[in-house]
């Protein structure tokens, strides 16, 4: 069985051409960076319009790339929700009418199933159930993976995402968009210890995360100490530091509580380096194994599309003839596989 999966629902224009028993044949991306860049994030509208421009071209790229055409597809996957709203569209539409175009069926998949998926595409995955991170500019998450479509949200950001936090930190710091990886960078240059940051909601139960405040004790250090390039590396280094021991705390409460010993990072945030290294050494510490997705496939794409998708697809679940976008869509109202 072979899918076509077509990411739109941010700043990124992925599609990937899936083979169940193959793997992934074709993998193609379009990344806005540039088109966003002088205005500081993501314009919704000239998102919607470079989706537009790019979707098709890419599809004939995939085609190309995995030496195949629309009639070996057994059906197209399209990325529904969460997201923008314009954005989401452009990839339904698309989708949606090129399947009815082709007569075959359509899949709509939910952005956060195919980021906790994502690591199935490797050859070294994860069993379920695993505990999976999902941390990334739009979204900070726990959830419990016992299967594809049973998930249960143990906590989540109740104000900025961990990727959001890093985005606006940098911009405070005079770097460019995007500028969570250039954060990242400017870190390994700072001096720890200079600074010291909180660890929010950490010293109360649960699993819920903010990093909002984290963010504004940032945004006040570089206000009354920020004037050097040092001084800028010391605070990003802080930062950083604060944001992981942060996401590893609660990644190490959720495994105790659970009693799972597989721990799964995945989203944008989760190619930080500081990051993995940290949680692998505290899985290695618990016994236990962490798993991620190669790079390329933390940040938005078609290929994780693409697979959760024919997850679903094989599961027999076909999208109606309707266009629907779900901009916000709870990660455990999904069908169970």
């Amino acid at each position: 069985m072979r899918i076509l999966g077509i990411e739109s629902s941010c700043d990124e224009t992925g599609i990937a051409i899936y083979d169940d028993e193959q793997g992934l044949l074709a993998h193609q991306l379009y990344s806005q960076v540039k088109v966003h860049a002088d205005y500081g994030g993501v314009v919704p509208e000239l998102a919607s319009r470079d989706h537009v421009r790019k979707t098709i071209p890419l599809i004939e790229g995939a085609f190309a790339q995995a030496g195949c055409g629309p009639e070996d597809l057994d059906g197209i996957a399209y990325t529904a929700g969460p997201g923008l709203v314009g954005a989401l569209l452009v990839g339904t539409s698309i989708g949606r009418s090129l399947a009815f175009g082709w007569g075959i069926p359509a899949v709509a998949v939910h952005h956060m199933e195919g980021h906790l998926l994502a690591p199935m595409l490797e050859d070294d995955k994860p069993d379920f159930p695993f505990v999976a991170l999902l941390v990334s500019g739009g979204h900070t998450m726990m959830v419990k993976v016992s299967g594809i479509g049973e998930y249960e949200v143990l906590g989540e950001s109740v104000d900025d995402a961990a990727g959001e936090a890093f985005d606006k930190t940098a911009k405070l710091l005079g770097l460019d968009y995007p500028g969570g990886p250039m954060l990242a960078k400017m870190a390994t240059q700072g001096q720890a210890g200079r600074f010291t940051f909180p660890k929010p909601m950490t010293d109360r139960p649960g699993l819920d995360f903010s990093f909002s405040g984290l963010k504004t004790a940032a945004a006040n250090t570089i206000r009354n100490e920020g004037d050097d390039e040092q001084t800028k590396a010391d605070i990003a280094h802080a930062f950083q530091t604060a944001v992981v021991e942060t996401l590893a705390i609660k990644c190490k409460r959720a495994l105790k509580e659970t009693g799972i010993k597989s721990l799964v990072i995945a989203g944008g945030v989760s190619a930080n380096t500081e990051l993995r290294q940290k949680l692998e050494r505290m899985m290695l510490g618990m016994k236990g194994r962490v798993y991620y997705p190669r790079t390329e496939f933390c940040t938005d794409n078609g290929a994780m599309i693409a697979y959760a998708g024919m997850q679903r697809l094989k599961a027999g679940q076909h999208a109606p003839l309707d266009m629907k976008t779900k901009p916000r869509w709870p990660l455990d109202s999904l069908e169970k596989v």
